[in-house]
């Protein structure tokens, strides 16, 4: 039996902070208030129209609870954070909560997703800003006097399953010598173009994705994530364009020429 002090813990997972019963329902109806947004997959198979969106409420929540950044009604029966959307009037987005009736794990039950001025937000004496993931903007940006070191072998046999044809039928030696040419010229770009490099949010961590682009220049096929040393870099993997948006969206939307969903 949850007690009334649970109410103001904040779980690591959503799932156990709010009973949300029709969760893909629900968030197609915050995708239509938020601005519009592909928030679909390019080619991972997805059950929900909105899979990118389901991740990033997922992965903002659990932000929040590490921020604390949950506000609660003075009468203790209402919760809301804020989702980092926008409305097309760029307007915040809150998602509020109500005392969940149904003796279930989770205090909190979904209520609805509301704009800055709507008048259900009355109830909320301060309403709580939105997750942060950064100290200092640096980070956001590839530093070209760095070095860049990668773990070759670590990429192709860790994710060759990743690569699609007829890449992922080659042998590791062509495939890396292949790759060493797309890395060296994604960097030439990055010379020119530090907005080619997109931060990403990880374990806690902020790092770089690059694209590599395997067999046109103008069209990405992975993103090699690049991951700051202090005096180097390091990259030791990559990830399919759909992992990649999933992490990326969180910091921000994309706007860059080669990470769309």
């Amino acid at each position: 039996m949850l007690t009334k002090n649970d109410k103001f813990d904040l779980p690591e997972e959503f799932y156990d902070f709010a009973f949300m019963p029709k969760f893909s329902d629900n968030i197609k109806q915050l995708a239509g208030l938020a601005e519009s947004e592909d928030w679909g997959y390019q080619s991972t198979e997805s059950d929900s129209d909105f899979p990118i969106l389901e991740n990033y409420i997922k992965h903002t929540y659990k932000r929040i609870a590490e921020e604390k950044k949950v506000s609660f009604s003075d009468d203790g029966k209402y919760a809301c954070f804020n989702t980092g959307l926008l409305t097309p009037n760029q307007e915040a987005i809150f998602i509020l909560f109500n005392e969940n009736k149904m003796v279930m794990q989770s205090y909190w039950h979904f209520w609805k997703f509301a704009r800055k001025g709507e008048h259900d937000m009355r109830y909320f004496s301060i309403l709580p800003d939105m997750a942060y993931y950064f100290d200092t903007p640096i980070k956001l940006v590839f530093d070209p006097k760095k070095n860049l070191v990668v773990n070759y072998e670590h990429i192709i046999e860790d994710n060759k399953e990743r690569f699609q044809a007829p890449y992922n039928t080659m042998t590791n030696y062509t495939l890396i010598n292949n790759i060493k040419g797309v890395i060296d010229s994604a960097l030439e770009r990055l010379k020119r173009n530090y907005k080619i490099a997109v931060p990403q949010y990880y374990k806690n961590n902020i790092q770089l994705l690059l694209p590599l682009c395997l067999s046109n220049p103008q069209v990405a096929d992975l993103a090699l994530v690049v991951e700051d040393y202090g005096t180097m870099y390091r990259s030791a993997t990559c990830l399919t364009l759909d992992m990649a948006i999933n992490n990326a969206r969180l910091l921000a939307k994309p706007d860059r020429d080669w990470l769309q969903p």
